[in-house]
């Protein structure tokens, strides 16, 4: 079952040709001119904000539009999941219960912050005491009676 080369190359062709006019045909759509655009003014959100999207709208005009639609009250709604809103700058303080519990805790981890200084000193004070003198082996006498 042999094809025809010739059937390809004009199957080919033919897409080639098509693609060629398909890109030629969004070149037409850049020529349109920019769409009448109603008053910034009289936006709402039930506006159709479609026409401010054109590539030909100048883009302060785009931004303009878009400040004027995320205006509105429904866009300006806090998340009550947001951790990030509450202010921080004002801590409760810790009741003295949780405190005492805390500090229970510490001492029985990690020992009392008195009986740590006193173990401090006692380790610095056998540091630092002199060492005792070892007793001094007699010297032997050589048969020239020279110690040696």
């Amino acid at each position: 079952m042999a094809r025809d080369p010739q059937d390809f190359l004009r199957r080919w062709s033919r897409r080639k040709q098509d693609a060629a006019a398909q890109a030629k045909a969004p070149a037409a759509k850049k020529d349109e001119p920019v769409p009448a655009l109603p008053p910034l003014d009289s936006l709402t959100f039930e506006s159709d904000f479609k026409a401010f999207m054109h590539a030909k709208v100048e883009e302060s005009v785009k931004r303009a539009a878009l400040k004027k639609l995320f205006a509105d009250p429904r866009f300006n709604v806090i998340d009550q999941m947001d951790i990030y809103i509450d202010d921080y700058t004002n801590l409760e303080t810790i009741p003295k219960e949780m405190l005492d519990k805390l500090e229970h805790a510490r001492a029985t981890l990690f020992g009392r912050p008195e009986e740590k200084k006193a173990e401090a000193a006692a380790r610095t004070e056998v540091a630092q005491a002199p060492a005792e003198p070892q007793a001094e082996e007699p010297q032997k006498k050589t048969d020239d009676g020279a110690a040696g």
